[in-house]
């Protein structure tokens, strides 16, 4: 259950949901010393996200799709803050791209659980809402 914080958002709080992941190791990339491959794609017809190329998480509701931060599902939204994004300027990319998906992939895939649990729940709080009478 979504509980009221103070002001704070307080996802943080709630219980990871029960997603199902499923790693497929790339062994010849792992015997070159490859980093997996960022993909951060979702399939909500499906219920799926592809994390990188090994990694993929599945067992998503239909109804954490809806649950929307704007115009983006918050799943969605946090797919796209976490993509590696190469700087166009040769020098601050040689510099300053020091971003890994790789190094934050087990904090993601925790966000990415406890956001399917507010997504779900407060989906279902404002369907009962709709479905009471005045």
């Amino acid at each position: 259950m979504v509980r009221p914080t103070g002001g704070r958002v307080g996802y943080e709080a709630e219980a990871p949901y029960g997603l199902a992941r499923t790693d497929a190791r790339g062994a010849k990339a792992r015997a070159a010393g490859l980093s997996p491959k960022a993909i951060l794609r979702a399939d909500p017809s499906v219920g799926k996200i592809k994390l990188d190329s090994e990694t993929t998480l599945s067992g998503i509701l239909a109804a954490a799709w809806e649950y929307k931060l704007g115009n983006r599902c918050a799943i969605e939204w946090i797919l796209d803050q976490y993509k590696e994004k190469k700087p166009k300027d040769p020098t601050i990319r040689e510099k300053f791209d020091t971003y890994r998906f790789a190094d934050y992939k087990d904090e993601v895939i925790d966000l990415l659980k406890r956001v399917t649990t507010v997504s779900v729940e407060t989906v279902a709080i404002t369907d009962a809402m709709r479905s009471v009478k005045r």
